[in-house]
């Protein structure tokens, strides 16, 4: 079982890059399972939308991950009661509409789990993360619940993003950070068999500051005239990670960092 994790999508530049080049990577790359992050899918740069979210279903993606931004679109609130296939982080404080966690079963009938988290450092305030991930390996077991358990850790600092790749190793079958728009160059096996990377980086212009407009990001740094933050509209790069999964154990095979188009294509 061979699934991609794609990382943040950046406004209209990774929205495109998306629509118009996914369906023919899944069949290149023999992908039978997507996933991606679309918390900074709107314009401009943060929250979803539905069309989005239709859009991106429509060419080929699976399941929506998102993070700390997953209400700035207000629409989303009400989609996400009845769109199953569309998470928000699953230690939100409750009551809080949607899910954090849901199992999926494919034509081959694999069940995957698909859990997103969020961090506690510098993030919005949710419940600890540590806390509510105990108690969720106690209620949910691999190859009991489920065959495959992805966990997208939407998380600010790589020490946090560490301890709990380390923490759901041999629980999951990957764990990946999101958030930080960088791609960390660390994908690998843990001792225990899950696949890891700390962030799988972010589908948007690199040409950037994290996706965003540098000159206008500049000019916020240097406190001179700026206006809010707003995407950069270049070509983007599409980036994430590939898990060749083990169906017998529920652990990774093989674990290749993913990186399609734009100013990243020659460089990792």
């Amino acid at each position: 079982m061979r699934i991609l994790f794609l990382g943040d999508v950046v406004g209209i530049s990774g929205c495109s890059k998306i629509m118009n080049n996914l369906k023919s990577e899944i069949e290149k790359k023999n992908i039978d399972f997507v996933i991606l992050n679309g918390e900074n899918s709107s314009e401009p740069g943060v929250g979803l939308n539905i069309e989005t979210c239709k859009d991106f279903f429509n060419c080929g993606v699976d399941v929506i991950t998102t993070g700390n931004h997953v209400w700035d679109q207000k629409e989303i609130m009400s989609y996400i009661e009845k769109e199953n296939r569309l998470l928000r982080p699953f230690n939100l404080y409750e009551p809080s509409p949607g899910k954090g966690f849901e199992i999926y079963e494919t034509s081959q009938k694999i069940k995957i789990g698909v859990l997103n988290l969020m961090g506690n450092v510098f993030m919005k305030k949710c419940d600890d993360v540590f806390t509510i991930s105990k108690k969720f390996m106690k209620d949910y077991k691999l190859k009991k619940d489920y065959d495959l358990l992805i966990v997208d850790f939407h998380g600010e600092i790589t020490s946090e993003k560490n301890a709990i790749g380390h923490f759901f190793d041999g629980q999951a079958t990957l764990v990946v950070g999101t958030h930080t728009h960088i791609p960390t160059n660390d994908a690998r096996i843990l001792n225990n068999g899950t696949g890891y990377q700390t962030d799988a980086g972010m589908c948007g212009d690199y040409d950037s500051v994290i996706g965003m407009n540098k000159e206008n990001s500049i000019n916020r740094f240097l406190k001179e005239k700026s206006t809010k933050h707003y995407p950069a509209v270049g070509e983007a790069t599409l980036s994430g990670v590939i898990v060749d999964s083990n169906i017998e154990t529920g652990l990774a095979k093989n674990i290749e960092s993913y990186i399609f188009g734009g100013q990243l294509k020659n460089t990792l």
